[in-house]
């Protein structure tokens, strides 16, 4: 514990103005160099909470609490003795006194003043701006007030501001069930990190997901209605948005009035000036870090790395240290609206003579840009859609790739793409931006203070403690160091099992075990045997023995006897946990291909039991709201009607899309339906590491998408082409062309073995675009194995295969046949016909949706409700 000093006349105090994410970092940064053993420190923060991560305040509605942001560790406030004044602003200075005085009316005197206020939102100055129904996207406060307003009074938003922050809270809105718009004067979203050709790419993801976006045009003026409420938007190209909630984020600007007031000097465009060391140039006295700081170079930086090294070089600066702030990175990484963007180096190529080298698939959603000098060296980028490669791609910045720039922009799949890994980089290249740590301090932390994992680098440099973009070339530089030294370096599955998830698939079917329990207590680490298992093991394990059950004589019903404990939440009620606690319901439509009667009976089942109904991106049909007491109900109906689970919630097959094919299409050469429901019955129920993907196209048009499956089948005049490898969602890949102009049975049969090859050796929760990727050897490895049997193993691939499809049961039909089974689907054990009384429902466009007020505040009584949520 760091001893703190008795407050006395001659103890030098310092106050920090403002408690963000940058002032929290000065804290820390005093604490390491032994200033809060030294000095008083005093702390006015102005919002009601301490220290919270406004990078991730957007993740407060996925669930995320106040609490959950918090950046402050109250013991670490106490073992400082840092006097922490919340929900009390500095209101002036007085720099010749040297004293701050709160808004509590308390005076500080100070040896050393610290601002640290950051920046407000800008808010256009049109007419109607403070309308009832106006919001700024800033602090939690502002999230909550926008929370309350959405759910009681607005049912279109509308946000003015396509940069970050915009996206952020356009996104916040359409998640709380408001038709969201984006209203952006520049001609494309994120104008800052992107050019016209990412603005292209993030603009099509965008719309696709349902938001609309308005480029080039400017708000003129905010209608209200005769209470003075928001009723719509007033457009500078002359056109009218209705909406009855406007959320402003147009950027910010420096907070410097407190400055203003006590006579330090700002910039013309604001911004309190300051020198290389952080410190005001109008008084040694006083330091000027984060967004309020004009820096040296005559920039104000807005985002958290710069406002850390500020922070740093401030405190280093009073601790008489040498340090300097000449200026910052500024890379950026991150997940808009669930699309990855990022932007590093000189982005915009301004440099004289460079070059650029472009990827764009507007279909997918890519686009990848790299700015190249004259002489190779890698000046800066943008990518959208995919980021996978910006760690690497950053830390070449300023040097020559020992690759050529085309490799590095294909995506994974396409031509000769080139993945670089972090060993690749000169031990000079800055890996975490948010601190400044290079590769050679990353090195330097396991070769010379025996650092072993991520946690014990992270303590030991703070890379990965910032924004976490370089956490998993963190990982990759540890673990290659530690090889490079000739430590053994731990793959096991995780702390119950030395073995990797492919060896315990070895053990299982050699060995025939059929439990975990068997499994563990033989097979485990010598500490965890006879224990419980942990969280990652026991559903890893669980899918072994579900994928191999019919060959090792073990049960193919997950919820039999043990294998029922090692399920993930939405496998335990064969069904889709959703937000509210209810359940979706998604039965097999194999081909997409339904009968009317069939399509009769959904509907019917969703009116009777009052569920949301969705078409899906898989061609089904999917169910939300059924209480758990209710999915054996709706079971009994679609299994009478023929229908059987889509196994929705499991990792295994969940689809096979298919396009109309030569049946209906003029250019269609292969009857894809019919290949796809043959597909989708044959594999329907294969447990795997993670879930897989299908669809079959029936002509080179691609209408089913099958290239971004993880197999997909395209149709040619002489058979089929078989594509292996290919991911939609958050990491788009390519697939991979395994083999071409195949019959029908090759076909299926080259399928039987990549499946059962890729469930025996990828790892746990790996996907096989990124299988494809690890396994030595890649596509030409298991093109070698799959289609020329260079193990010699293709035989019992096979024949896995067939035990699986011979023994295969619908897992709703043997449920619904066993009363023991169905006990487990009740909301209370102790009370099994009373329903959850927090699962409940609001109308919505003809249908309902979950009841967001009483999920928030729990059960409270009904006049207790707006009050609950307003204090929450």
């Amino acid at each position: 514990m760091t001893a703190t000093p008795e407050a006395t006349e001659a103890t030098p105090t310092i106050v920090l103005v403002g408690h963000g994410m940058v002032g929290q970092r000065f804290l820390e940064a005093l604490a390491e160099r032994g200033l809060t053993a030294t000095h008083r420190v005093v702390v006015l923060c102005e919002e009601p909470r301490p220290a919270y991560d406004r990078v991730a305040l957007t993740s407060y509605f996925s669930g995320k609490t106040p609490e959950d942001l918090s950046m402050t560790d109250m013991e670490f406030i106490a073992t400082h003795g840092i006097e922490l004044y919340v929900g009390d602003p500095a209101v002036s200075v007085d720099r010749e006194a040297r004293e701050v005085t709160a808004r509590s009316g308390e005076v500080f005197a100070y040896d050393t003043l610290v601002l640290a206020t950051g920046s407000y939102p800008f808010v256009p100055p049109v007419a109607g701006k403070d309308a009832e129904g106006c919001f700024v996207y800033r602090t939690i406060e502002d999230l909550l007030a926008i929370e309350e307003y959405a759910k009681s009074k607005a049912e279109v938003g509308a946000v003015v501001g396509g940069g970050l922050l915009g996206l952020e809270a356009a996104g916040a809105l359409k998640g709380l069930g408001l038709t969201s718009h984006i209203v952006e004067f520049a001609p494309r979203l994120m104008p800052v990190q992107v050019d016209d050709g990412g603005g292209a790419a993030l603009l099509r993801t965008i719309e696709e997901m349902g938001l609309s976006v308005h480029t080039g045009v400017g708000t003129q003026e905010i209608l209200v209605d005769a209470e003075g409420a928001v009723t719509g938007m007033k457009l500078s190209d002359g056109s009218e948005l209705a909406a009855d909630m406007v959320v402003f984020s147009a950027g910010v600007r420096p907070r410097d009035q407190l400055a203003r007031d006590c006579g330090l000097t700002v910039g013309e465009r604001g911004g309190i000036t300051v020198d290389e060391q952080c410190r005001t140039v109008a008084d040694p006295h006083v330091f000027a870090i984060g967004e309020c700081a004009l820096a040296s170079d005559g920039r104000v930086y807005g985002l958290v790395a710069p406002g850390y090294e500020q922070a740093e070089t401030a405190a280093a600066t009073i601790a008489s240290d040498e340090a300097s702030f000449t200026g910052a990175d500024l890379s950026t990484k991150l997940k808009l609206l669930g699309v990855d963007v990022a932007s590093f180096g000189d982005a915009h190529g301004t440099a004289e003579d460079c070059l650029d080298v472009v990827y764009s698939d507007s279909r997918a959603g890519l686009y990848k840009k790299l700015v190249i000098g004259r002489d190779g060296t890698l000046l800066g980028g943008i990518l959208v859609g995919d980021a996978e490669a910006y760690g690497t791609l950053k830390a070449f910045t300023g040097s020559v790739p020992p690759v050529s720039p085309e490799s590095l922009v294909l995506p994974a799949g396409a031509g000769e793409s080139v993945q670089l890994g972090p060993s690749a980089l000169p031990d000079e290249a800055i890996v975490c931006s948010c601190h400044n740590v290079s590769k050679g301090t990353i090195r330097g932390a396991v070769t010379d203070h025996q650092c072993t994992t991520v946690p014990e680098v992270k303590k030991c440099t703070k890379a990965g403690t910032g924004c976490g973009s370089c956490v998993k070339v963190l990982g990759q530089l540890v673990n290659a160091e530690l090889e490079a030294s000739g430590v053994e370096v731990d793959k096991g599955l995780c702390g119950c099992f030395g073995q990797t998830r492919e060896e315990l698939y070895e053990i299982v079917h050699a060995l025939r075990i059929t439990t975990y329990q068997d499994l563990l207590d033989r097979h485990g680490r010598e500490e965890a045997r006879g224990g419980d298992g942990c969280e990652v093991c026991k559903p890893a394990v669980g899918s072994i023995i579900a994928s191999l059950a019919p060959t090792i004589g073990a049960s193919g019903y997950v919820l039999d006897g043990e294998q029922a404990a090692l399920q993930d939440t939405n496998d335990h009620f064969l069904a889709n946990l959703q937000k509210n606690g209810s359940y979706s319901v998604v039965p097999r439509i194999p081909g997409g291909e339904i009968a009317p009667e069939k399509l009769i009976v959904i509907g019917e089942i969703a009116r009777d039991f009052g569920l949301y109904t969705k078409i899906t991106g898989g061609q089904r049909i999917d169910m939300f709201g059924a209480r758990v007491e209710q999915l054996p109900l709706i079971w009994a109906r679609l299994v009478d009607a023929g229908f059987e689970s889509g196994h929705a919630y499991g990792k295994s097959l969940r689809t096979v899309k298919s396009c109309v094919g030569q049946t209906w299409c003029r250019y269609g050469v292969q009857d894809s339906v019919r290949m796809a429901i043959d597909l989708e019955l044959r594999y329907r129920g294969l447990r795997s590491p993670h879930k897989l993907k299908s669809a079959v196209s029936g002509c080179q048009r691609e209408c089913a998408e099958a290239q971004s499956k993880d197999f997909g089948v395209i149709a040619t005049a002489n058979g089929w082409n078989l594509y292996v490898g290919g991911n939609g969602g958050a990491t788009p890949r390519h697939a991979d062309l395994l083999a071409q102009d195949l019959s029908d049975a090759e076909l299926i049969r080259l399928i039987d073995r990549f499946l059962m090859f890729y469930i025996r050796t990828a790892d746990r929760l790996e996907r096989t675009s990124t299988w494809l990727e690890r396994i030595p050897g890649g596509l030409d490895h298991v093109r070698d194995v799959v289609v020329h049997d260079s193990l010699g193993i293709c035989d019992e691939l096979e024949q896995l295969m067939r035990t699986h499809v011979a023994h295969y049961r619908d897992e709703w039909a043997e449920t619904i046949n066993d009363p023991e089974k169905l006990a487990r689907f009740v909301s209370f054990v102790n009370a099994p016909d009373t329903p959850d009384p927090v699962v409940a429902f609001v109308p919505e466009r003809d249908q309902m949706k979950p009841d967001l007020p009483l999920l928030s505040i729990g059960m409270r009584p009904a006049a207790d409700v707006l009050e609950g949520s307003a204090q929450r």
